[in-house]
C-alpha cells in the first residue's frame, strides 16, 4: 500500500512538472511560425546546437524583398 502511494505521488509530481515545462518546437513548427509572422517565403532552415540549447536558424525573403535571418529557440514558453 505504501509503495502504491509513492507511485501515485511520483506520477502526480511528474505530471505537474510536465505541465509547467516549456514546449519544444520542431523545425517544421519554427518554419510555420516564421511564415505566419513575416508573411514571407522561407529560403532555408537549419538546426544549430550549442550545448543543450537548440536554435532554428531560418532565412526568409520578406514581402518587401529583404532577406532576413531569424533565430527561433526550440524551447518555447
Amino acid at each position: 500500500m505504501q509503495r502504491r502511494r509513492f507511485l501515485i505521488a511520483a506520477c502526480l509530481a511528474l505530471a505537474a512538472g510536465g505541465a509547467a515545462s516549456a514546449h519544444t518546437l520542431t523545425l517544421q513548427d519554427a518554419i510555420a511560425k516564421v511564415e505566419r509572422e513575416t508573411h514571407g517565403k522561407v529560403l532555408s532552415a537549419e538546426t544549430k546546437r550549442s550545448g543543450n540549447r537548440t536554435v532554428y536558424r531560418i532565412k526568409v525573403l520578406t514581402r518587401d524583398g529583404r532577406v532576413q535571418v531569424i533565430e527561433v529557440p526550440a524551447e518555447e514558453d
